[in-house]
């Protein structure tokens, strides 16, 4: 399992966001994406997430030696980031059984297993909009770790987070990220500790 980065980058306009980015990315090896703020980080997972059209490079996310077709790139995929918004309409049960008519639960998990794991048993029946924002991020770290996805794409994830939601953002990291391709974009140390491997987007303007 494998995503190649080769001479990746982005422009708006004029304005280079980054250029001739190149990183190899493998699993079980996570990998920091570090910056200064408005330095692209976030451009950058968008970019390998696929919501983001690249300016320039090439992009190959490979399984088993075989590359995926953009087509089936997608499915494979899985980001949580500050921007993305929830459906708060939903109840946390409806929310999460709508997901998973799109995207499967990782083996052992269910949407039931997920609330247990989130610790909102109790706000399970209640309508998301009447979350608070550290609950808010657990259900997108839990959506976005519990999915069933070579690749995890994680944008300041303990964004709102208190100490207890850190520490479950460290578990779920251990117990769900092995065997997966991780790039966590974020300058805070206990967010990216464990990765052995840093892109610094200065290197790439």
């Amino acid at each position: 399992m494998q995503l190649q980065l080769t001479n990746l980058g982005k422009r708006y306009n004029r304005h280079w966001i980054f250029r001739r980015l190149q990183a190899t990315i493998v699993a079980d090896a996570p990998v920091a994406i570090t910056g200064a703020n408005g330095s692209g980080k976030s451009t950058l997972l968008q970019v390998i997430a696929g919501a983001l059209e690249k300016s320039e490079g090439e992009l190959t996310l490979r399984l088993q030696g075989q590359p995926v077709a953009a087509e089936d790139y997608f499915r494979q995929v899985a980001l949580c980031a500050p921007y993305l918004e929830l459906i708060e309409e939903l109840t946390l049960t409806e929310f999460l059984a709508f997901h998973e008519k799109f995207r499967p639960w990782l083996p052992g998990l269910d949407s039931t297993k997920v609330i247990e794991l989130m610790q909102l048993g109790a706000a399970r029946h209640q309508q998301m909009r009447y979350f608070s924002s550290g609950m808010k991020q657990r259900v997108k770290l839990a959506q976005a770790i519990g999915s069933q996805s070579a690749l995890l794409l994680l944008d300041e994830p303990t964004s709102n987070l208190d100490l207890a939601g850190i520490a479950m953002y460290h578990q779920w990291m251990q117990q769900f990220a092995k065997g997966r391709l991780v790039l966590i974009a974020s300058n805070d140390e206990q967010e990216i500790s464990f990765c052995q491997q840093r892109i610094a987007m200065a290197d790439f303007k």
